[in-house]
């Protein structure tokens, strides 16, 4: 297959492996323990781990949106902001 049509840089490379590996272990993660206790957060209504990685997931992508519009293409800081995200959501949600 001739895949010359993406720029397949290695953040590019990252960034598919790091979201194919988090729904992989999501799967794991259900497949293990099922039904992952919905629960009532900070939105007030039902979430349940696979709503919370959503949110993570699109959290995290708005982050690194607005950061690469205001501060720059140094990502670092975003990447580290969205973990922190990703854990405040996985916490209080």
């Amino acid at each position: 297959m001739d895949f010359s049509w993406m720029a397949w840089t290695a953040p590019t490379a990252v960034f598919f492996l790091v979201i194919f590996s988090l729904i992989a272990l999501m799967g794991v993660w259900e497949y293990v323990s099922p039904g992952g206790a919905p629960r009532v957060g900070l939105l007030r209504f039902e979430t349940t781990r696979g709503d919370r990685l959503f949110i993570s997931l699109l959290g995290s992508a708005f982050i690194c949106l607005f950061w690469l519009g205001l501060v720059g293409p140094n990502l670092w800081w975003a990447v580290a902001l969205s973990l922190v995200y990703a854990v405040g959501v996985f916490r209080l949600v």
